[in-house]
Parts: C-alpha cells; structure tokens; sequence
C-alpha cells in the first residue's frame, strides 16, 4: 500500500525561471515523486510522493543528491541569504575596468559595441558570453548534463556534444533570421521600433538587477518563455536518439533564459532575415567557450569560491549595457542630443 505524502522544502541555488522548470524536471524523473511545484518567488518546491518512512531531513539529503550536479540543494529550514555586500568592493571595480577598456577599444575602433539605435554583433556576442556564465548556465549546463550521462552510458563522449553545440549555433542563425523575417511583416514605426528598445532595455536592466542577487524581488519580474513550449524543450533531453544533441541545441532556442529572450526581441526589431540571423548567432557564439567547457569537463561559475564578485560584475556591466541602449534609443527619437562621440 503507498502513501502519498506532500512536503514543501526551501531551494538554495535558484535564480531564474529557468531553474524552476530544472528543478521540477529531475524531481519528476524520480519514480516515487508524482508532483513537483516550484516557486522562484518563494525559492521553494513542493513535491508530493510515496517516500515510505522516511524523515523530511533525510527526503532533502537524498534529493539534494539529485539535484546537485545542477547546483541546487534542499532544505527543511529557511536559509537566510547573505546578499555579501562586499562583493561589491571588488565588482565595482572590474567593471568600472572593463567599461574603460570598452571605451578605449570604441574610440580605436576595434570594437564596434555601441552603435547609435542598433544592438552591434559585438554587443550581442558579450552578451552572450555574459549569459553563458550566468542564467543560461542553470538551463544549457543542465540539458548538457542531462544529455551527456544518456550517452555516456553507450560510451559515446565526444560526438553528441559536437553535434549539440552545431545545432545550437546553426538554429540559432536560423530561427534567428525566420524571427527577423517575420519582423519585417510588421513595418515598425520609429516610435513602435522605440518602444520595442524600450522593451529590450527593460529586459537586460531587470536581468542585471537579477544577477546583483540583492533585490530577490526583482526575479519574478524576468520574462520566460511559456511553460508548456520550454517543457518540451526540457524533454527532447532524455530522448535516446542518434539525433538527440542536435535537438537538444535547437531545444535551446525556445528556453527561459532573459538574456536570449532580449536578444530575440531585438531580432524582431530587425525587420531582416539575416540581421537577425547574425544577431542570434553572434550571441550563440559568445556562448559557445563556456558551453564547451561544460561539455568536456567539469567547469562551473557557480560552484567557485568567488561566484558573488563575478555574478555582480556581470550585474554592473549588463546594466551598463541597458543604459548605453537606453541612451541610443533616446537619441534617435531626438529626445535627447548624442551623448556618445564614438
């Protein structure tokens, strides 16, 4: 005779909706777990299951084992959060770094990062590699995690992960270019192509909040895909088919990551089949170093000593990024003069 039992335990580890949908997910594969809930607002799960007689405190050690090689873990109690303010002492710094060096690369022109109304391949390429070390690390490193123990089992290391990462660029050109044909259908006016930048700033701004990890209320802000799309995307991961990594990487497109979502919305903003294009790939490449990393070891931001200082740099210049955005826009309305002399 089972007995279903519900307990709700507290997540460490969450930071996007994108964890939601991984947390749920491995809970569900256990066999004797039949529901699992999860909520960013509150950074908590509730799972239903026939756990026999087992203790609460020994429910959350086990499945923290689960959940682990995903960098979450389960607890009874509340843990309060250290928002380490002085993480800052070290994050100011390196962005107010990288922002000089940025600069100084615009003004000699071996960069092209800020370009007047247009997110530049280069921004998007940052961005991207930005994106890689942080909320798209939870979701990508997850389904590439997933993945590789499926085929690892067949002793097959090398190719799946290959065949992931050609999938996930070649998609991302192009639904990238179909995302910026369909743009062009829409004719945008100068105030609509304003108020969808308006939309992109908002996005990357409530992105960088997020990555601060000091304003938690900012979280359920983030935009995501709807569930039922990034679901299916979530499941093409357990399919054990010669064609699962390529799947698996245009699965990628269509999952809840802010920053992919932001550079989605510019691609429509486009009006054209190959801004678009390069504008996803340019960003799908600037993934790539990091992905790679997770596919042929064990590397993880997250899991280092100085995770903190790193995600609050990251907040700093993506926030920077969506005022320098802000500020273009604004100037191509002819709401304010050129800030920028380059």
């Amino acid at each position: 005779m089972t007995t279903q039992k519900t307990y709700n335990f507290h997540v460490k580890g969450m930071h996007c909706n994108a964890c939601v949908l991984m947390i749920e997910s491995e809970l569900l594969d256990i066999p004797y777990i039949s529901r699992a809930k999860s909520s960013l607002k509150n950074h908590s799960v509730e799972i239903s299951g026939d756990f026999g007689n087992k203790s609460q405190e020994t429910i959350a050690e086990e499945l923290t084992q689960v959940l682990k090689k995903n960098n979450y873990s389960l607890s009874v109690e509340k843990k309060i959060k250290d928002k380490n303010w002085s993480d800052f002492k070290l994050a100011i710094p390196i962005a107010l770094g990288f922002l000089a060096l940025f600069v100084l690369l615009q003004k000699a022109g071996l960069v092209n990062l800020i370009n007047t109304g247009n997110v530049s391949y280069g921004t998007a390429f940052v961005i991207g590699i930005i994106a890689s070390l942080s909320t798209c690390m939870a979701i990508v490193g997850g389904l590439l995690l997933s993945m590789s123990a499926t085929f690892a089992k067949e002793g097959d290391k090398i190719k799946p992960q290959i065949m992931f990462h050609l999938g996930r660029l070649v998609s991302f050109f192009a639904l990238g270019g179909v995302i910026g044909a369909i743009g062009s259908a829409f004719q945008l006016s100068v105030a609509g192509a304003f108020i969808l930048s308006l939309v992109i700033v908002a996005v990357m701004f409530i992105l960088g909040i997020n990555l601060l990890d000091i304003f938690h209320f900012a979280k359920r802000f983030q935009p995501s895909m709807p569930k039922f799309i990034a679901k299916h995307a979530l499941g093409v991961s357990k399919i054990n088919h010669t064609l699962t990594p390529v799947l698996v990487g245009i699965a990628t497109f269509f999952l809840p990551c802010g920053f992919t979502q932001s550079m989605q919305i510019y691609a429509l903003s486009t009006g054209s089949f190959l801004n678009g294009a390069f504008t996803m790939f340019s960003f799908a490449l600037g993934t790539f170093p990091v992905f790679a990393l997770i596919s042929f070891s064990s590397f993880s931001i997250q899991n280092s000593s100085k995770a903190g200082i790193f995600f609050k740099t990251a907040g700093i210049i993506v926030i920077i990024f969506a005022l320098f955005n802000l500020i273009n826009s604004l100037v191509v309305v002819g709401l304010i003069n050129p800030v920028f002399n380059f």
